[in-house]
């Protein structure tokens, strides 16, 4: 079990990481972009350090006030989440 939850965090990481990367080359496309509720329901969902990666790589969304303080909450919370349930299951 505690290996599917590592595995799912990877995975979600690089999928916060590649939304970021994939919205900063349509806005510079001026292609149509990524809903912001799409990058923050990744961050919400344990995607949070792919995203703030993401922003920093590509510096996408870092003027954003919503986006320099709510993905570093939604890390903590996604760290504390993942400490819990890997305790809980005993890794």
């Amino acid at each position: 079990m505690t290996t599917a939850l590592l595995v799912y965090l990877i995975a979600i990481n690089l999928l916060g990481f590649a939304l970021m990367g994939d919205d900063k080359a349509r806005a510079k496309r001026k292609k149509r972009r990524i809903p912001e509720r799409r990058l923050f329901l990744a961050a919400f969902f344990g995607g949070a350090l792919g995203v703030l990666l993401g922003m920093n790589r590509f510096r996408h969304k870092t003027l954003h006030t919503s986006f320099r303080v709510g993905i570093p909450l939604l890390l903590v919370l996604n760290a504390a989440l993942a400490a819990f349930l890997f305790r809980m299951l005993g890794w």
